[in-house]
């Protein structure tokens, strides 16, 4: 009987053994697989709520088309800071498709202007310790995009926009969706996934399997 249970105890302990092997090897854990998408937050008039920490989800670039190389006329002059909700960008970086539910937070920047930095007057860049160029200044404005197949099923992609403001802090605490041509006609015309810019971000293109 002793020599049963040993036999059974070591069979257990190999069978223990693999698993833990396999899960070491699996780049992607079975928890991460499972995880359900993260969703915006919706009031009762079908504004959606300021998302919360959204500056801690995956940041993912920061496009720039200033001003100064754009005839003084950009049509966003401003950092675009984008991020992700993890677990949005989880899904994407397991099967290369944006889930239902999937948020992306872009937060507008101003360019640096500051006693240190004078901009120039033909590009608008400015000296800093690293040398001549573009630099981070101040919050400007946060914006929302969400893909809901149940609340936006008649919108291009099931994508809806929004804007808590393009000014300083504080931003407004919810935010009701642009009309569809408003942002979609651009996106459905030139994004590269799914009326999503990837083109412009090496993260996604490197997390896209």
């Amino acid at each position: 009987m002793f020599q049963s249970k040993s036999r059974v105890a070591g069979v257990l302990m190999s069978i223990g053994a693999v698993t833990a092997a396999l899960a070491l090897n699996d780049p992607t854990p079975a928890i991460a697989q499972d995880r359900e998408i993260v969703r915006a937050s919706f009031n009762e008039d079908g504004s959606v709520s300021q998302p919360e920490n959204w500056r801690t989800w995956i940041f993912v670039g920061a496009p720039l088309t200033p001003n100064a190389l754009n005839g003084g006329e950009a049509a966003f002059p401003e950092y675009h800071n984008v991020y992700i909700e993890p677990s949005a960008f989880e899904h994407w970086r397991r099967t290369g498709e944006w889930a239902d539910g999937t948020q992306f937070a872009k937060e507008l920047v101003l360019l640096r202007q500051a006693d240190d930095c004078e901009p120039d007057p033909d590009n608008g860049s400015c000296a800093q310790t690293s040398g001549q160029g573009f630099f981070q200044g101040e919050f400007a404005g946060l914006e929302l995009k969400v893909k809901d197949a149940t609340r936006f099923a008649d919108e291009p992609g099931n994508w809806a926009y929004f804007s808590f403001g393009h000014q300083p802090e504080p931003y407004a605490e919810t935010a009701t969706a642009f009309p569809a041509d408003a942002c979609n006609a651009c996106h459905e015309a030139n994004a590269a996934d799914d009326f999503v810019f990837t083109q412009y971000y090496p993260v996604l293109r490197a997390a896209k399997p």
